[in-house]
C-alpha cells in the first residue's frame, strides 16, 4: 500500500480547518493543521510533509532544507514574502499564491481610508461622542475634485483603486517601471518618475509587493518631499513604509493623515505582540488589523482554491498560479520564469 501524502497547514486565522478538510481529505491526503509561530515549530511539524499551505509563518531557507518530501508551498495570499522562493527552486519545491482573490476588498479598504482621512471622520466621531457638535471641530477639510492621486504601483488592485478614483474627480498619476505606457491609457492614468510620483501627489496609494528591494522604499526623505497637505494610504505590507518616520511625518506635520492595513513589525508574524509602535499614539492614522483583503467571500475563495491547489500538484497536474519555474511530476516546467 503505497504511503498517504501529507499536507501541512503552518498556521491560520481563521478558527477552523473545514474549508480545507473536505478537499484535501477527500482527495486521499492526510492533513495536519497546526499554528506555528517559530521556525523550530514548523521544522517539527512539517519536515517530512508533501505540501504545506501557509498564511503567516515564514518558510525560510532553514525550513525549506529540512524538508525530505516536500513538492509544494502554497500561499493563501498574493503575496509571497513570507517564503524563500529562491531556497524553494533550489530544491525543485514549487510556490504558488492567489494573486487575485482579494481584488475589490482592498480596492475598497483603500478608497475606504482615505475617505476616511480626507473627511476626518475619525474626529468628528470622537468630538460628537464628547458632546461638540460642531462642523469646524475637523477644520480644515479640502475638496477631493482636482487633486492628484499618486498609485504606487500599477498592478492588479492599482487598477481597480483608479477605476473606484475616478469618479471622485481626481487626476491620476502612477509609477511602475514593470508596466508598459500603453497599460495606463485604459485607466486615464499618466505614468510618472518615482520623484515625481512623490513630489505631485496629494493622495499616495501604496500597493507594492514586498521584497528586499522595496522594504522601506517610503522613509524620510520621501516623506519630507510630499505636500504637507498629502495622505499616505498604505493597504500593502506595513515593511514599505519606514514607521519612525512616518511617526516624525505625521507628528511634525510633514504630511497631514495616513491610513495603514499593517505596522512595519506586522503583528500577525509575532507570537507575543503589543502595540507599542509609537503610530498608535497619533490621532491622524488609521491603523487596521491587516485586514484589507477580507470579506466572507474572500477568505473562503483564498482557503478553498490554496486547497484545490495542493491536490492539483499532489495529484500530479500542473499548478494555476505558479511562482516559481521548477520540474513537475510529469516532467514539465511550471509556467512561471
Amino acid at each position: 500500500m503505497s504511503q498517504i501524502l501529507k499536507v501541512v497547514i503552518t498556521d491560520y486565522d481563521y478558527g477552523d480547518v473545514d474549508v480545507e478538510r473536505p478537499v484535501i481529505e477527500g482527495a486521499g491526503f492526510e492533513l495536519v493543521a497546526a499554528q506555528c509561530k517559530s521556525e523550530e515549530e514548523l521544522i517539527e511539524v512539517a519536515h517530512d510533509a508533501d505540501a504545506v499551505i501557509c498564511q503567516y509563518a515564514r518558510v525560510g531557507e532553514k525550513t525549506i532544507n529540512t524538508f525530505t518530501n516536500c513538492r509544494l508551498i502554497a500561499r493563501y495570499g498574493i503575496g509571497v514574502d513570507i517564503v524563500d522562493v529562491e531556497a524553494a527552486t533550489r530544491r525543485n519545491i514549487l510556490v504558488t499564491n492567489i494573486p487575485s482573490y482579494c481584488v475589490d476588498e482592498v480596492a475598497d479598504h483603500a478608497m475606504a481610508m482615505l475617505l476616511a482621512c480626507i473627511r476626518k471622520l475619525q474626529t468628528y466621531n470622537e468630538a460628537s461622542r464628547a458632546g461638540i457638535w460642531r462642523w469646524q471641530a475637523a477644520q480644515p477639510i479640502h475638496r477631493m475634485r482636482g487633486r492628484t492621486m499618486g498609485l504606487l504601483a500599477f498592478g492588479k488592485i492599482a487598477r481597480t483603486i483608479a477605476e473606484r478614483a475616478k469618479p471622485f474627480g481626481v487626476q491620476l498619476i502612477a509609477y511602475d517601471p514593470y508596466v508598459a505606457e500603453e497599460d495606463f491609457v485604459p485607466y486615464s492614468v499618466t505614468p510618472v518618475s518615482f520623484d515625481e510620483l512623490i513630489e505631485q501627489v496629494d493622495y499616495l496609494m501604496i500597493q507594492v509587493p514586498l521584497t528586499p528591494e522595496t522594504e522601506g522604499m517610503i522613509g524620510e526623505k520621501e516623506l519630507k518631499k510630499m505636500k504637507p497637505t498629502s495622505v499616505l494610504i498604505n493597504t500593502s505590507r506595513g515593511p514599505l513604509v519606514d514607521n519612525d518616520a512616518l511617526y516624525r511625518a505625521l507628528k511634525e506635520g510633514w504630511i497631514s493623515a495616513a491610513g495603514i492595513d499593517d505596522t512595519v513589525e506586522e503583528p500577525a508574524k509575532k507570537k507575543d505582540w503589543k502595540p507599542d509602535n509609537p503610530l498608535f499614539q497619533l490621532d491622524n492614522i488609521i491603523i487596521t488589523p491587516h485586514s484589507a483583503y477580507y470579506s466572507e467571500e474572500s477568505i473562503h475563495e483564498a482557503r478553498l482554491r490554496a486547497s484545490e491547489e495542493v491536490v492539483r500538484v499532489l495529484s500530479g497536474n500542473p499548478p494555476l498560479s505558479p511562482v516559481n519555474r521548477v520540474k513537475l511530476a510529469d516532467g514539465s516546467y511550471s509556467r512561471a520564469s
